[in-house]
C-alpha cells in the first residue's frame, strides 16, 4: 500500500486530535471546529455548525458526517451534544443563498453559529473555509472533516440539524419528497420539480433551478 492510500484510509476512517492538542500546548484553551452542511443541495438552507469539545473526552464513531449512516450519526450527535463545552448551529437560507451566493452564505451560516456558541472560542478548526470572524487565529484545513476530531464532530451536528430541518420543512411541502433526499439533486427530487415547479425553498440561481425559470 502506498504511502498516499495509507493516508487517505486514515482520514477517512480515523479523524484524530493531534493539531488540537498542539494547539493547547501553545495555550490555546478553547478551539472551536466548525463544519457545514447542504452546500450542495438543490433546496432548503446551507446549515453549518461550530463546537467546542473537552481535550481529554473520547466519542466512538466520530468521523465525517458522510461516511456515517443516519442511525450512528444520530446517536455519536447526541452524545456529542450530551459532552459538548459549548455548540451552536447557524442556517441561511435559500433565498438568501441566490442573493449572496454560495460562498458567502456558507461563511454567514459559519458566523452565526460561531455568534450561538455560549463560550467564547481562542482558535477556529474550520473545513477547508478561511474568512475572519473577531480576529481570531484559524486553521482551514482541506478535507478536514476527514482528519481533524473536532471538524467531524462538527459535521455531524451539521448534517444531523440539517436533516431535521429538511424533515420539518417536508411537511409544509411533501410533494417534493424533501425527507427522501433532503433537497439534493436526485432523479426523485428532478421529477417532482418537473410536476410541480419550484418552491419558495429552491436555489433559484442555480441549475437546473435556473433552466426551469428560463425555459
Amino acid at each position: 500500500m502506498s504511502s498516499t492510500i495509507h493516508l487517505t484510509y486514515y482520514y477517512m476512517f480515523y479523524p484524530n486530535s493531534r493539531l488540537e492538542k498542539k494547539l493547547l500546548k501553545k495555550g490555546f484553551q478553547l478551539i472551536a471546529g466548525l463544519d457545514e452542511a447542504g452546500k450542495g443541495a438543490w433546496a432548503g438552507p446551507i446549515v453549518a455548525a461550530a463546537v467546542i469539545l473537552p481535550a481529554k473526552i473520547k466519542i466512538k464513531g466520530v468521523k465525517d458526517s458522510k461516511l456515517l449512516r443516519r442511525p450512528q450519526r444520530q446517536r455519536i450527535f447526541e452524545e456529542i451534544l450530551s459532552v459538548a463545552q459549548a455548540f451552536g448551529v447557524g442556517r441561511v437560507e435559500a433565498q438568501e443563498i441566490d442573493q449572496i451566493g454560495i460562498s458567502q452564505a456558507n461563511q454567514l451560516a459559519m458566523k452565526l453559529a460561531l455568534e450561538k456558541l455560549n463560550l467564547q472560542p481562542d482558535y477556529l478548526l474550520i473545513d477547508a473555509l478561511n474568512f475572519n470572524f473577531k480576529n481570531l487565529p484559524i486553521s482551514a484545513i482541506i478535507d478536514g472533516d476527514y482528519k481533524i476530531r473536532l471538524i467531524a464532530a462538527a459535521s455531524i451536528i451539521a448534517k444531523v440539524s440539517r436533516d431535521q430541518m429538511m424533515d420539518d420543512l417536508d411537511q409544509n411541502f411533501p410533494q417534493y419528497g424533501f425527507k427522501q433526499h433532503k433537497g439534493y439533486g436526485t432523479n426523485q427530487h428532478f421529477q417532482m420539480i418537473l410536476k410541480y415547479g419550484l418552491s419558495e425553498l429552491h436555489r433559484k440561481t442555480w441549475e437546473p433551478m435556473k433552466h426551469f425559470l428560463n425555459g
